[in-house]
């Protein structure tokens, strides 16, 4: 008797093939644990396993040949992936498509903070390809194949279990990656996201909303958009869009050991209407997508960085309006246009002219490119030769400096900040963004000093948060803290600063209701007198007091922020949430929060629709 189960166990159950599977159940376990803060036992046998032991099993199967050797790489690549897809949670606070993780350093997003967002512990996911070395030896000397009839069964079961649970993940809504992933399994997720992606398909509606409509989703009466009180104000002015990298709200008007922060633009609100209460809406693509928004005035995609999605295509746009107007328009942003496809983005936005870092002297390195400074002189001198070939000129700027890890070099920190500050990831923000602060009012002198400052319309804002996610320490958060007189919160994270600056026309106005960065592209129209040749989805913020805006990313897919209230979708780890913005204490779910989830979601599905319409998605 007892032979017989011996002659089993070396047979089924210790037979490497089985060991290997056990070996990557333990690992999955991990995975589910540490990613989604979730141990069913259900959900990682029947959903999350199966289709990476098929995977396994392919290996297996197809590689009768040095298995071993397939095995233990496959396994090296899956720790990598694991530690990719952590180390992305950490910092953007949502799991990562297929895509995100195929670009995650060409981005620059994540490569500078590398450090800030591991930990040894993370490293086990390592473990297991040390144990298989002596796994290997053994078995080797032992002349036990790796490869058995049993694979064959196994690459079948697998295949079944995968094929039900794929096909059962089609069936649910595609809203949220991460809760997605955590319900359906994350390969599935993968699968769903690949299918939507290339067949464009998704949770759009196809009937066709007015702008009325869309107002009224929103709790507005409409107002016809050559009717509003602003309309023209600002009508043949020469424009200037600075979108400034990782600018949160929280340092406008607010000093430190009595220096400001932010001097410059604190002294440009006095020619200024600032909207001191405008949330990010930017997807997967950061920065890229805070273009597309400003641009297009419709939602990114979310899942994927928008600027993936175009190929060769024409998209309608605040260039392209501005062009129909007689504006020459140029952009300028001191990366490689390659990064975040840029080299599709600028031509689907229709620019007269793109100025990258081919352009843009390589001077006063910081970190991923030349400073700020650097930028904006080299814009200064572009805006002059366009001027002698165009009336109006449309300038869009954007700054590098102020990027993340923030490392400043001692020349560039010009801010006195006491000792608690030091080696300090807010500590470096502050002296970034007070560096860029101080460019910004270089380049508003040099207009004043060529005379095209009183003829100019200056739209300033932030793309997103910079101080987000792991790096912010908890020491860094005690400094915050400190600084603000409350906990940071998500309304400091997320409230990015928008000013308006027409001289002549504002002065020190200060605007406090609700807006969201789709709004900013009609705002600047409307003062233009311009009416805008295609549908937007945000609105002009002069006009309107309600508000409701979608949130894809660093949020829930599905979470909105209202007038009054801000809903956190449920997600990996957590279940959904209301809270109250003026307190960010917790609050009780109510009809009225239903309807506004209804309505976010189709605000959301017409601007994916109004998307794929004009980019032939």
């Amino acid at each position: 008797m007892k032979s017989n189960w011996a002659h089993v166990a070396k047979k089924y159950l210790l037979h490497p093939y089985t060991l290997i599977l056990a070996v990557l159940l333990v690992k999955i376990i991990a995975f589910r644990t540490v990613i989604f803060h979730n141990r069913s036992v259900s959900q990682i046998v029947l959903l999350e396993y199966p289709m990476w032991a098929l995977a396994l099993t392919l290996v297996v199967v197809l590689f009768k040949k040095r298995t071993w050797l397939a095995v233990w790489i496959f396994n090296a690549v899956l720790s990598t992936l694991f530690i990719v897809i952590l180390y992305y949670t950490r910092y953007f606070s949502t799991l990562p498509s297929y895509y995100d993780v195929k670009q995650i350093y060409q981005s620059h997003s994540v490569g500078g903070t590398v450090a800030l967002l591991g930990t040894p512990y993370d490293y086990l996911f390592f473990l297991d390809i040390i144990l298989f070395l002596p796994l290997i030896h053994y078995f080797t000397k032992d002349k036990q194949p790796l490869y058995y009839n049993g694979a064959r069964k196994g690459l079948l079961a697998f295949t079944c279990i995968s094929v039900i649970t794929t096909g059962l993940a089609f069936r649910q809504p595609l809203i949220d990656v991460s809760y997605f992933a955590k319900e359906n399994g994350y390969l599935q997720s993968q699968v769903v996201q690949l299918y939507a992606r290339s067949f464009g398909v998704a949770l759009a509606t196809q009937e066709k909303l007015t702008d009325a409509d869309l107002e009224k989703l929103k709790g507005n009466d409409y107002v016809p958009f050559n009717k509003h009180q602003t309309f023209g104000v600002a009508k043949n002015r020469n424009v200037f869009v600075i979108q400034v990298e990782s600018l949160q709200n929280f340092v406008i008007n607010r000093d430190i050991n009595g220096q400001e922060i932010t001097p410059n633009l604190n002294k440009l609100l006095e020619d200024s209407a600032y909207f001191n209460n405008v949330y990010q809406q930017i997807g997967a693509g950061n920065t890229s997508d805070a273009e597309w928004v400003m641009h297009t005035g419709l939602y990114p995609e979310g899942m994927d960085p928008t600027v993936n999605l175009l190929k060769d295509s024409e998209v309608a746009s605040l260039p392209r309006m501005l062009s129909e107007e007689g504006y020459g328009t140029a952009t300028f942003h001191a990366d490689d246009i390659s990064y975040w496809n840029r080299n599709k983005l600028y031509p689907a936005l229709g620019f007269n002219h793109v100025f990258t870092s081919e352009d843009i002297p390589e001077q006063q390195i910081i970190g991923f490119g030349p400073a700020d400074e650097v930028t904006f002189r080299f814009a200064e001198s572009q805006v002059q030769s366009l001027l002698q070939q165009f009336n109006r000129v449309y300038a869009n700027i954007i700054t590098l400096t102020s990027h993340t890890p923030f490392k400043m070099p001692e020349d560039y920190k010009y801010l006195e900040l006491p000792t608690k500050f030091n080696d300090t990831y807010v500590g470096d923000y502050l002296q970034s963004v007070r560096y860029t602060d101080r460019q910004i009012g270089q380049f508003v002198a040099n207009l004043k000093r060529l005379g095209m400052y009183d003829n100019s319309v200056i739209l300033i804002y932030g793309d997103h948060s910079g101080l987000h996610g792991k790096p912010v320490t908890e020491e860094d958060q005690l400094l915050l803290e400190d600084l603000l007189g409350h906990p940071y919160n998500l309304n400091d994270r997320f409230i990015v600063p928008v000013l308006f600056t027409v001289p002549g026309i504002f002065d020190n106005e200060q605007i406090s209701h609700l807006g969201g960065q789709t709004d900013l592209m009609p705002t600047l129209l409307n003062l233009l007198g311009i009416e805008p040749t295609s549908q937007l989805i945000g609105h002009n913020l002069f006009q309107y007091e309600h508000n409701l805006l979608g949130m894809r990313y660093y949020l829930p897919g599905g979470s909105y922020i209202s007038d009054h209230t801000m809903y956190i979708a449920p997600s990996a780890q957590h279940p959904a949430s209301l809270l109250t913005r003026e307190t960010m204490k917790k609050a009780k779910l109510t009809n009225r929060s239903q309807k506004n989830i209804n309505n976010t979601l189709t605000i959301l599905q017409y601007s994916d629709q109004l998307r794929r319409e004009q980019i032939g998605q």
